[in-house]
């Protein structure tokens, strides 16, 4: 990769970071300041799954950035990021009963603004572990048109450190 070429991948991946991360105070005052959604227990739960899910994706963008500023191969935090992946699970999971079961109970405001951040939480966690969503750049979409829906980076990343984690240690193969 040359100079140009890195410099922009790096520029990338740090707006894509920083984006995550202002995404939750810029979430939290739109929907709960400006546009007055009630601050209940399922409009929380709903918005802190989303919060969990874009942390994760800040933190992925910025090991992808330390992989790439230091070469190193796997990804680092690649293991907490593979716990993140399973934990997700039952959260995404538990949180989203929670908030039905609020839905269903007191319909309305109080909870219908957490089942849609619920679901775009899931939608995000699909995003960034399993396949990609997110089609935002000329080449993606590119690949989309041709090859149709791709792995997500970070389940790549995370394939490639489970190979290499699970290597068996040998004398030949230190």
């Amino acid at each position: 990769m040359d100079h140009r070429s890195g410099s922009r991948v790096r520029r990338r991946l740090r707006s894509l970071a920083w984006l995550e991360l202002l995404n939750v105070p810029l979430q939290a005052w739109i929907w709960f300041g400006v546009v007055g959604w009630p601050v209940t227990s399922a409009n929380l739960a709903g918005f802190g799954l989303f919060v969990l899910v874009l942390v994760e994706g800040a933190g992925y963008w910025w090991a992808k950035l330390q992989q790439l500023a230091t070469g190193c191969a796997p990804l680092p935090g690649a293991g907490a990021f593979s716990v993140a992946r399973a934990a997700n699970v039952p959260l995404l999971g538990v949180g989203l009963l929670f908030i039905a079961w609020r839905a269903v109970t007191d319909p309305g405001a109080g909870s219908w603004p957490g089942m849609a951040f619920g679901l775009f939480a899931v939608l995000e966690h699909v995003n960034y572990f399993h396949v990609q969503l997110m089609y935002d750049t000329a080449a993606d979409r590119r690949h989309l048109r041709s090859h149709g829906l791709r792995r997500a980076h970070l389940a790549r990343d995370l394939d490639v450190w489970h190979r290499s984690s699970h290597v068996e240690k040998t004398p030949l193969n230190p």
